[in-house]
């Protein structure tokens, strides 16, 4: 378990409302298009970061983290495992408050440096299904 339901709570509800998504493009048989959906949905800005820059759901898009002009709460990273460790590292050099790897997207050493760099972060686990979830409990 890469995430206890606290923080994954903590991420959700009270770090931020600005969430990056790595990896989401126009593309809308991706899984980041539909999670980008459900984040908008229940009120995140969701910030497009993809190599062609292009306008997802509304908003601008980015080539890079480091090419977004203002402030990144989360990072919701949708590139494979073995790429997965820069985007964190950028997250942490952005200076966001949290790192989220989608469902299937593992890197232990990623996770501990996440961790140790003060951010909170989740792995393995989907926003769009924890969301609902939590918002059920209310």
């Amino acid at each position: 378990m890469y995430a206890d339901d606290e923080t994954v709570r903590r991420i959700l509800q009270d770090t931020g409302d600005t969430w990056a998504v790595v990896g989401l493009s126009t593309n809308r048989s991706r899984a980041a298009y539909g999670v980008a959906e459900v984040l908008q949905r229940f009120g995140k800005r969701v910030v497009p970061v993809h190599p062609k820059a292009e306008p997802v759901h509304g908003e601008q898009g980015y080539a890079s983290l480091a090419d977004v002009p203002f402030p990144v709460d989360v990072v919701d990273v949708f590139v494979n495992s073995d790429l997965a460790g820069a985007v964190a590292d950028e997250a942490v050099a952005i200076g966001a408050k949290a790192v989220w790897f989608q469902l299937g997207v593992i890197d232990e050493e990623a996770y501990g440096r996440t961790r140790l760099a003060g951010l909170d972060m989740v792995m393995d686990r989907c926003p769009a299904i924890e969301i609902p979830r939590l918002d059920a409990r209310r």
